[in-house]
């Protein structure tokens, strides 16, 4: 955000301590005699560049028309993530539907994913259990993170099928490997198979 100048900081601290305080803005008056300023054509001016600078953000809806912006290093920690659907955690279905909704996450999740690179998807079936993944858990994919020997990752199999499984590069296919000692692995070459995405978090419904 841009630069305050000293009457400006004067205002905005304690716009933002009386909010702390009392849960709802002061008045301009209450702004005015806080500060210094008799006039208030100038203090309205002053909360009108906070607001332009992104310090404060008007609230119509109310007669006391001022609010706290959210910080942006807040604003940078957190990203909207679609849920876009079902995956199989056994014998590989059909995946992503429309998107059904957007949960915001914490990026420290998202292990660096950009905008329009982490998804959410819903699993179902028993096939990663011994990985601590149990049908209904929700599962977040990063899909701008390679995937090494081991990796966890959800991968569209013979173009429309997909599955979340452990994944192996041998030769001459890849194994897709269950987390369920009662389960086999899928076999297939490796033109075959696109990875979706790396597995980052797990989601559960209590």
């Amino acid at each position: 955000m841009k630069e305050l100048t000293r009457q400006q900081q004067a205002v905005y601290d304690f716009v933002k301590s009386y909010i702390e305080e009392k849960s709802y803005p002061p008045t301009i008056r209450e702004i005015g005699a806080a500060v210094g300023l008799s006039s208030t054509s100038t203090v309205h001016s002053h909360v009108k560049t906070l607001i332009d600078k992104g310090y404060l953000v008007s609230s119509p809806s109310t007669q006391r028309t001022i609010a706290l912006a959210m910080p942006e290093n807040k604003q940078r920690h957190v990203m909207d993530v679609p849920c876009v659907g079902t995956v199989a955690a056994g014998t590989p279905i059909l995946a992503f539907d429309d998107v059904t909704e957007s949960l915001p996450l914490p990026t420290s999740l998202l292990h660096g994913a950009k905008k329009g690179e982490a998804f959410i998807l819903e699993v179902k079936g028993e096939s990663m259990i011994e990985a601590g993944i149990n049908s209904g858990d929700m599962i977040v994919v990063n899909s701008g993170l390679g995937a090494e020997n081991g990796d966890i990752v959800v991968a569209r199999v013979c173009g429309d099928t997909a599955t979340v499984k452990r994944i192996f590069y041998e030769n001459p296919k890849i194994r897709l490997q269950p987390e369920n000692s009662g389960m086999e692995p899928i076999y297939a070459d490796y033109d075959n198979v696109e990875v979706l995405g790396r597995v980052v978090a797990l989601l559960r419904r209590y």
